[in-house]
């Protein structure tokens, strides 16, 4: 089935963590993926260190969307394609495939829509598939078994507190 953690509120990643670490702890092979993201957040080195779980994630991650240059979005797309072919092509050997901010990907046009409504049509049948991000277009929300919205009340961040080792990141 595919899960969707969506919205503007805190716990998204983490909800996926945890399903990985469940799925991980009942023998089942997770693939851990991260669009946007450099590999060095917090929860890698214990997720990594786990048994039957494999983490993977771009060969370059130029952070968030607002700050690229359009060279950025550009090689973005280039990468983000190939990283999402990659992960296809590996799927088979997993029970849980983690997809972190590729509604992100999906969004800003950096993944192909149709490559990944496929995969998650075709494989979504066979396997657990995980996608997190913000703001997911009715196609996602509609393809998904699970659609659970992480909805912010408040945030320290609001107040200025920059994120936090362990607990944002």
């Amino acid at each position: 089935m595919i899960h969707l953690y969506y919205g503007d509120g805190k716990g998204k990643t983490t909800a996926a963590c945890g399903l990985a670490v469940r799925a991980a702890g009942s023998g089942m092979k997770v693939l851990f993926t991260q669009f946007f993201k450099n590999g060095r957040s917090s929860e890698i080195g214990i997720l990594s260190s786990v048994n039957n779980i494999e983490c993977l994630f771009p060969e370059i991650s130029f952070g968030r969307y607002k700050n690229m240059t359009d060279d950025q979005k550009a090689e973005t797309k280039t990468r983000y394609h190939a990283f999402l072919t990659e992960i296809i092509k590996k799927a088979a050997d997993f029970d849980l495939i983690v997809l972190d901010e590729s509604v992100s990907a999906y969004n800003y046009g950096f993944i192909p829509h149709e490559i990944l409504t496929e995969f998650l049509l075709s494989e979504g049948k066979n396997r657990e598939i995980v996608l997190t991000g913000r703001s997911p277009s009715d196609e996602l929300i509609n393809i998904a078994d699970y659609a659970t919205e992480m909805k912010k009340e408040k945030h320290p961040y609001d107040k200025g507190v920059k994120a936090r080792k362990g607990i944002e990141f």
